[in-house]
This record gives structure tokens, sequence and C-alpha cells, in this order.
């Protein structure tokens, strides 16, 4: 597989996505796990979890251990693997989506996380999404501590804004290596933290990056037209449009059955034209 740059590590230009193997409606365990294996058969190098990927309150990082069962029980070489995980959501087992991202909370999200990850230092830890009531620079600083202090090798943030990329920039001073940011073809308004990342040379991972291709089955049918004319399916066009859209991005599709996660991986195979991609929406 193609290879693009997180800060000074190379990974598979497709990464995994855990989050649909923890939340509603996911599998049983063996399919997650031959999910992730499929994964890792195809050559990727890059999955992204959160703390928050569960369901019940009793069950916080539910797919941090997942992925760190997998990766034990994999028969290769798992040591190109970077991990990335975030801090700062909470899931208090009634459906919703609550925010802390408090220093002392970050701090605690981020050894429990270690914990479950059983490294020595979390690969990609990244700040989940801003909490109004805290100031982002003091969310940021306990990132940017929590680097100082070794115990995590690379920070990133996600759902940020260019000016709250430009921040914590400065307050990890340069070392921010990756925006996650919700990007497809279907919610475009992150287009400006995309080009302000291509612009910095750091990595965009958009997050649920095959939007309305997933859920509509084709959009505005341009996707699905590419994709008969290529044999192949409209997933692999659309993740091969975000390759395109710029060498910094780095789409992350969910995935929890084998046969997605692999007809995703070969979207790097697949070049579009310039007419190709002027015929995209």
């Amino acid at each position: 597989m193609q290879s693009r740059r997180i800060g000074d590590v190379q990974v598979s230009a497709i990464g995994l996505g855990g989050m649909p193997m923890s939340i509603e409606g996911r599998p049983d365990e063996d399919r997650s796990i031959r999910t992730i294996h499929a994964a890792l058969d195809a050559g990727v190098t890059l999955i992204d979890t959160a703390d928050a990927y569960h369901i019940g309150a009793d069950e916080v990082g539910h797919n941090e251990s997942l992925i760190a069962r997998a990766l034990a029980s994999y028969g290769g070489d798992t040591s190109g693997v970077l991990v990335a995980t975030k801090g700062g959501h909470l899931r208090p087992g009634d459906g919703s989506w609550t925010i802390d991202g408090s220093p002392d909370y970050l701090r605690q999200a981020c050894e429990a996380s270690l914990k479950r990850l059983g490294a020595d230092a979390i690969g990609l830890y990244q700040h989940h999404r801003p909490d109004p009531r805290v100031p982002y620079a003091d969310s940021i600083g306990a990132i940017r501590d929590l680097l100082d202090a070794g115990k995590i090798r690379m920070a990133g943030i996600s759902n940020a804004n260019p000016e709250q990329i430009r921040q914590a920039q400065e307050i990890l001073g340069g070392r921010l290596v990756s925006v996650q940011n919700q990007f497809s073809p279907a919610f475009r308004s992150s287009e400006p933290e995309l080009e302000l990342c291509t612009e910095l040379g750091i990595a965009f991972l958009p997050w649920s990056p095959l939007g309305g291709i997933r859920a509509a089955g084709e959009l505005g049918g341009a996707f699905a037209q590419v994709a008969e004319r290529y044999g192949v399916s409209p997933q692999r066009v659309c993740l091969a449009w975000h390759l395109a859209k710029s060498p910094v991005s780095i789409p992350i599709p969910g995935a929890s059955r084998p046969e997605t996660i692999t007809d995703s991986t070969a979207a790097d195979t697949l070049h579009l034209t310039a007419d190709d991609l002027a015929e995209l929406p």
C-alpha cells in the first residue's frame, strides 16, 4: 500500500477507524478481530480509536482493549502499526456523548488509555473535541505536557477549526502532527482545515470519509458512475477521491466486516484521472 506521513512516521495511505466495532450495533468480538486482522493483512498500519468508543458506562475503552487484543493475537509483525487514540469525550451510558477537556481529566484519560493499549507510550494521542467550558489553550497545554513527559509520542487534535489548529501548533511548539475532522463528499465544511493542513504539512485524517456514499448508496450518481466504469465499489472511488484531494489526507474509514476494510484498502491502487475528478461533486 502507498504510505503517507504523520509526524516522522510513515503509515498506510488508508487507515482503519475502529468505532463501528464498539458502539451501538457492534458485531461480536470474533468478527471485529477478523476485521482488524484483515486490515493488517491488507497493509494497514494506522488504526484510529478512542476511549469513548463504547456503549455502557462500565466499559470505557472497549475499542482500545479490542484493538490491543487483535494486535496481540495477529500472527504477523505489528511493530510498525500506529495506534491513534483520543481523549476528551465521554459516554455516560445513556446513548449520549459528553465532553471534558479539563487538563486533569485528559491526563487521567491518557494514563488509562496507555494501560489498555499496553504500550510504553501512545503512538498518537488526539484531543477529541474542544470543550466550551475549558479554555482551548488549557486542554492543548495538557496534551503538550503529556508529550513532554513521554506518555505520548505524537500529538494531534480533532474537530478543530483553523484558528484552533494554529493555536495548537503554537502551544505544542510546532509539534502538531495531525488534525482529524469530519470530511466527505457530503460534508465539506472542513475544506478550510484541509487546506491549512496541506499548507502546514500536517496530516489530515477525515473521519466518516464515506459520508453520503455508504448511507445513500450514491451521491448524485457520480461516484456510482465512476465506480461502474472501473468495475469497483463507489466506496473505493470515494476513498481514492480523498487521496487525490491532498497529499496529507489519510482517510480512516470505519469498518466492522473483513470484506469492507479489504475493499477500502484497495482505493490506493485506484488512480482517478483529471476527468474523473472533474465529474465527481
